[in-house]
């Protein structure tokens, strides 16, 4: 498996979803995933990533609040939101990052 790093080193942007289980909008925010996975397909990686499961990760890039979005593009952070993005919004980001 590979490991965080070398993922989002990707040429291609990868969106790395911070959540929790315990997180309604975590879980609101899957469903989106989801759909702009659909929507993009092979333009676009999504990786989960469970903050209590990683808390080493959480802790490098101080996410202190779930879902926290990231996209990554050749190992740079390019975007990063706190909390729920409708399906739109989110495609309209990605887009600008391909």
């Amino acid at each position: 498996m590979e490991n965080f790093s070398d993922l989002i080193c990707s040429p291609t942007p990868v969106l790395v979803d911070i959540f929790a289980e315990w997180c309604a909008p975590c879980n609101t925010m899957s469903a989106v995933l989801k759909k702009v996975k659909e929507i993009q397909g092979d333009a676009l990686r999504i990786i989960k990533v469970d903050i209590d499961k990683n808390p080493q990760l959480a802790c490098h890039y101080t996410v202190s609040t779930v879902p926290t979005l990231m996209i990554f593009k050749n190992g740079k952070q390019l975007w990063r939101q706190s909390g729920v993005i409708n399906v739109r919004e989110l495609n309209k980001i990605i887009e600008l990052f391909k």
